[in-house]
């Protein structure tokens, strides 16, 4: 009867995978068929009959999958219920047909030898060895069948090797169990291992060039293979005894078959792990034979032979591999040496370092950048920077940089042999551009440790090749139609041009160089004549190509350091970088200028800013003839843009700082400043400021007209507007007081002392901005009220999007690939409308930016202006729910953060208090609104039908905007109440430029961390406080984890504990806790996140629940819960003389208590648990009153299930 019913089953089991398999099946069947067969898995009764009878020979490849796929399933969710009988069944049903139940080793599917090796596997995770101490003779006896078998048993033992020691796929007991037994038997397995590779390597070498063997000879291959990649699996944990047992045989078993074309991929891989395993460096001194000259010869011969042949993808992979190798080798060496008196440098080192700087010069993009972190190791190392051969090998790896350094390969092009290499690499251009520019950063930091070696040849050919470059006529290429790639229109080149080429990576060779040269030689062997030769013929270089003009001016700087020794070369460095401030290609006009164009006038404004602020002494005595020339300049309104001229100012701002004298530079500051400040407080500027419509109509936005061909009628008026707001943030930002107390002293600088001691300095230019401060509030006001709907709606089309996000920040913003590279000839702006998008945006940026500055620049007063709050409040802060939130954003990070940060504790209560009080609310409920819109949406429709329908939709656009400001405003809160940073107050204000990254570093705190004094300040004031609280909690059930995480581990319980001796009411504790909950709910997935929040809600629970029992209720809700330990708990907890227990066992048993609300991964909500249970353990004495507990059910006591 059961077999006719185990008949009917297969055929209706057949039908049903045929209809899964087949294309032609419709999308309704094959649903109904793949629901047929996952019943028929979970419920047949008669599942391993049936299974059998679908795994037999006869049938085709996907039935016997099939029918193997079943018995799988019987092991993984049956077995815990199956009789001894049932299991020994299955067991000898499978090693029978792994035994004879097979094709031959050529003919099986591979995915038919998966299944089998997956179930025997699962068996061994179940019953070995307590119950199958023979499987390993069983396996050995098997493998001895044939080919077929053999391979079967070396996928078993690497399953075997990966579920329990990589992927850790098992409870812990049976994983302790199964490895220590492993271990116990592991030079059993390795002898196998090892001897299965040797004759099979052998019977395949002598049968492979006999071509009527041949199908034996790929069976012997197919098993080598098998065997290699189970030793890989094995070499990485097992001990290193094994590997190098019997004089380091099964190295040298690898070392030969690098030889071995169709095995050498497999053997380079074992060798990599090898060399590459961690550990007690005294264990790893053995794999030093591979340094040995048969070792070398071998991995060295490979290597010339897979690279003979051209570019084919199998021996590239070799050489891939080979190359990691070697890199290996020389991190173990470099780990090594200098560990003891035994290890010396070895005899081929030299040798060894040729071998390697092929794969440096080897035209594989890939190849030579996985070279780069050996390189620097080698270098840097105290005994092998010292070895001659490596000293030796120095000129030809700058020789080697030098070609390495010019970026050619791209995958599109034809004009290197890395080209063909970059295609196998790279999916795009853009990838490449990108690993590229990753490697010549590593690179250039493998240069300076050279150049520490050798600065003596690394100068010579830095300058070898900046005066070849001098001397060779520019080479545009040819004209490339490819409309991202930058065309060499005009004569000019293209940044695909061989000649710009060779000038960035000459400039880079050449800054790297002479950057470390400067620190690493005395003073007197610097080559004062040689430096400032180049630096002549550089000055006297004439070029009109804007590309090839940067990276001159580039060089100018470089070579600058040689200036310090002849000053009177200053003045024409000055000459070359103003004739370059103007620069212009023949025939332009003022605007629209190319990309190129402006990046060189740019580019020669901030070399002179950079000399200015580097070199102040050197420069201050030229200072009449840099403030007249920069007069000059700024006397013709057309010839500079509004940037360049506010940072030549900014220049001439940096070497007054050096008169170190207050009335002096205030002087001077008010002087630069006149015409600036004549054009703000005009009284038209002072209407235009004020008025919304005036200031429309002033910038032009209310024009219907934006012919980007027609001359813009109110471009003048933006550039106005923009120049002041630039200026003052310049003059703000890089006026200074002297670092040295007494200087500052006696300059008038020094105006007192704080109650606690610190220096009170006054700003030069002070006076001049507080005057100023009135119109740049209003500017700020009207600026907040243009997004107003009504005032848009005054806005002329297209002028109604020029509040929008630029395009380029959308990308930047959503992790978009950039364009490879920027169109250098077109125009910056193409259009009106861009223009105008761009004035608005850096003109919101900058308003916020001077804001940011002026407490820290200006100190106290800043902070004392007659009522600031009030008058921040009514601009900075007016109609922020229009404000989108790429922009309050921004006003965060670079205005409200450093106002708070620098002010004085005595203005806590009168500013910053009235200020955040009302913008923590507003945040809260602005964040909270938009995290609920969010959090339903994907509710509704699910994450990845968002994400996969378009990967630039708005909604991502704006759900990663809502990510970016609650980091932001997460952030501001940590800042105020308990970051570690604490305001210097008599810290000169950085002049650099670097402020705002430095703003942005985050401190980690301490592990108890504590509330500043603001925050102190700001907990006393009751909304303040609510609000702290209420988004901090809040934050941790929003989707976003680095703010869940950061809120967890710094906020929430110091801002809790501040309130907590207090009167909380009730209701307050149960949402606080119950916030915390969610938050696991959301964030469970993650493991830190996780700990943290299982952490946050142990300590509420513990401080609060003796007095709230509401907390109690909440516990009670959780899903899953036990009762009966949850009531043991609470005993321990509310008994403190009960309370013995560890703080760790503490939150486990808490940890386990909360377990039903921790989220999970999607990947595992709906995964069928297995369950492997516990078999008696091996290597304790069980304890008396357990060993009823594992007495076999049917047999008796510890008699195993599986019998040879």
């Amino acid at each position: 009867m059961e077999m006719e019913q185990v008949n009917a089953l297969c055929e209706e089991l057949v039908k049903a995978v045929t209809v899964m398999m087949d294309p032609s099946s419709t999308q309704r069947y094959r649903l109904e068929a793949l629901k047929f067969c996952e019943e028929f898995k979970e419920k047949c009764p008669i599942c391993v009959p049936c299974g059998l009878r679908l795994a037999e020979i006869t049938q085709i490849a996907v039935v016997r999958h099939f029918g193997l796929q079943i018995l799988e399933h019987v092991v993984k969710f049956r077995w815990n219920s199956m009789s001894r009988l049932e299991k020994v069944y299955l067991k000898n049903s499978v090693m029978e047909l792994m035994a004879n139940g097979t094709l031959s080793i050529l003919e099986e599917e591979n995915h038919i030898k998966d299944v089998l090796s997956r179930i025997v596997v699962e068996m061994i995770k179940r019953e070995w060895p307590q119950h199958w101490p023979d499987m390993l003779m069983e396996l050995d006896t098997l493998s001895r069948q044939g080919e077929t078998q053999r391979e079967l048993v070396m996928f078993i033992l690497l399953r075997l090797a990966e579920d329990v020691v990589t992927f850790q796929t098992l409870p812990t007991q049976r994983r302790r169990d199964i490895q220590q037994t492993l271990t116990q038997n592991m030079e059993r397995i390795f002898s196998f291992l090892l001897l299965t590779l040797q004759e099979n390597v052998n019977k395949y070498q002598q049968v492979k060039a006999d071509a009527s063997k041949e199908v034996e000879a790929k069976a012997n291959c197919r098993v080598s293979i098998a065997a290699l990649n189970t030793l890989a699996g094995y070499i990485d944990w097992v001990t290193l005894n094994h590997i190098v047992a019997e004089n380091c045989k099964l190295l040298e078993t690898l070392c030969l078959l690098l030889n071995e074309q169709e095995l050498q991929l497999g053997a380079a891989e074992c060798l990599l792990i090898a060399v590459s395993r961690k550990g007690k460096l005294d264990d790893r001194k053995p794999l030093m034979i591979l340094f040995g000259d048969v070792a070398m010869h071998y991995i060295l011969s490979a290597a010339q032979t897979a690279d003979g042949g051209g570019l084919v993808e199998k021996h590239y992979l070799f050489l891939k591999r080979l190359c990691q190798v070697l890199c290996a080798l020389g991190n173990l060496l470099s780990a090594l040496l200098g560990l003891d008196a035994n290890i010396q440098t070895p005899g081929n080192f030299g040798k060894y370092l040729e071998s390697f700087l092929a794969f440096t010069t080897h035209p594989s993009q890939f190849l030579r950048s996985s070279t780069h972190m050996t390189w620097g190791a080698l270098f840097r190392h105290e005994i092998l920077s010292r070895d001659p051969s490596l000293l030796a090998i120095i000129p030809k790896y700058l020789r080697a940089s030098m070609t390495n350094l010019v970026k050619m390969g791209f995958p599109s092009k034809t004009d290197s042999p890395s080209c063909e290499y970059s295609r196998f690499d790279f999916d795009s251009d853009e990838d490449f551009n990108a690993f590229f520019n990753s490697s010549r950063a590593q690179q250039g930091e493998v240069l300076r440790w050279v150049c520490r070696l050798d600065p003596k040849t690394s100068f010579q050919m830095a300058a070898e090749w900046l005066k070849y470059q001098l001397s060779a006529p520019i080479d545009t290429g040819p004209v490339n139609l490819c409309p991202t790639a930058g065309t060499g229109e005009g004569g000019l080149c293209s940044i695909f041009s061989s000649s710009y080429a060779q000038w960035e990576a000459m400039t880079f060779f050449l800054e790297s160089v002479i950057n470390q040269m400067f620190r690493t030689i005395d003073k007197e062997e610097v080559p004062v004549n040689e430096g400032i030769e180049l630096l002549q013929m550089v000055l006297n270089f004439e070029m009109k190509d804007p590309l090839i003009l940067s990276c001159v001016l580039t060089n100018v700087s470089a070579l600058f350091p040689f200036v310090t020794y002849k000053p009177e070369f200053l003045p024409h460095v000055f000459s070359k970088l103003f004739s370059s401030v103007t620069f212009e290609t023949v025939g332009e006009s003022k605007a629209p200028r190319t990309r190129a164009v402006r990046n060189v006038r740019r580019h020669a404004c901030s070399s002179i800013n950079k000399m200015c602020r580097d070199y102040p002494d050197l420069v201050l005595p030229n200072f009449d003839m840099l403030y007249s020339h920069v007069k000059q300049l700024l006397s013709n309104e057309l010839l500079l843009t509004q940037m360049e001229k506010s940072a030549l100012m900014e220049a001439l701002v940096l070497i007054s700082n050096q008169f170190k004298n207050y009335e002096r530079q205030k002087l001077f500051l008010e002087e630069l400043m006149a015409p600036m400040v004549n054009i703000w407080l005009s009284e038209e500027m002072c209407r235009v400021l004020t008025d919304v419509d005036a200031f429309i109509a002033y910038v032009g936005a209310d024009l219907k007209s934006c012919d980007p061909a027609a001359e813009d009628p109110c471009g003048a008026n933006r550039a106005r507007i923009t120049f002041c707001v630039h200026s003052i943030l310049g003059v703000l930002r890089r006026t200074s007081w002297p670092s040295d107390l007494e200087e500052a002293r006696t300059g008038g600088f020094l105006v007192g002392y704080t109650p606690s001691g610190n220096p009170i300095f006054r700003n030069p230019c002070t006076e001049q901005i507080l005057r100023l401060l009135d119109n740049l509030l209003a500017l700020v006001r009207t600026h907040n009220t243009l997004y107003t709907p009504e005032i848009l709606a005054k806005m002329a089309e297209p002028f109604t999007k020029v509040l929008d996000i630029l395009e380029s920040e959308k990308t930047t913003i959503l992790g978009l690939p950039q364009p490879l590279l920027e169109v250098n000839e077109h125009p910056v702006y193409r259009t009106t409308l861009e223009r105008m998008q761009r004035f608005f945006g850096i003109l919101y940026e900058n308003c916020y930016h001077i804001l940011g500055k002026a407490g820290p620049s200006m100190q106290q007063d800043f902070y004392t202006v007659e009522g600031l709050s009030t008058q921040l409040l009514g601009s900075a802060f007016v109609n922020l729910n229009n404000i989108p939130d790429f922009r309050l954003k921004s006003m965060l990070r670079v205005f409200v953060k450093p106002l708070v940060l620098f002010c004085p504790p005595e203005h806590y209560e009168t500013l910053i208090a009235p200020i955040l009080g009302p913008l923590f609310t507003y945040c809260h409920m602005r964040l909270s609104q938009k995290w609920h819109v969010i959090i339903q949406r994907s509710a509704l429709c699910g994450e990845d039908e968002i994400a996969e329908d378009n990967p630039e939709s708005q909604e991502m656009l704006e759900e990663q905007l809502v990510r970016m400001l609650t980091r932001e405003v997460m952030d501001l809160i940590t800042t105020c109440c308990v970051s570690k940073k604490t305001a210097d107050h008599s810290a000169v204000p950085a002049v650099d430029g670097e402020d705002e990254e430095m703003m942005a570093t985050e401190v980690t705190p301490s592990p108890v961390a504590e509330l500043t004094d603001l925050g102190k300040c700001l907990m006393k004031h009751e909304d303040i406080c609510t609000a702290l609280l209420i988004t901090a909690f809040s934050s941790l059930t929003w989707k976003d984890t680095l703010s869940c995480q950061r809120a967890t581990t710094q906020l929430c319980w110091p801002l809790l504990k501040q309130v907590m001796s207090g009167t909380l009411l009730a209701d307050a504790v149960t949402w606080l806790f119950t916030s915390v909950l969610k938050g696991l709910q959301m964030h469970g997935q993650h493991d830190g996140c996780m700990a943290s929040l299982v952490h946050l809600a142990f300590q509420i629970y513990e401080m609060l629940r003796p007095r709230y029992l509401e907390i109690r209720a909440i516990m009670e809700q959780i899903p899953e819960i036990h009762k009966e330990s949850l009531d043991q708990f609470d005993c321990k907890l509310l008994n403190p003389s009960l309370q013995k227990v560890a703080d760790k066992r503490r939150k486990e048993h808490f940890k386990r208590l909360i377990a039903g609300c921790i989220g999970k991964p999607l990947g595992e909500q709906f995964r069928k648990e297995v369950h492997i249970k516990n078999l008696p353990t091996l290597f304790k004495k069980p304890k008396p009153m357990l060993e009823t507990e594992v007495l076999d059910s049917e047999g008796g006591g510890l008699a195993t299930i599986f019998e040879p």
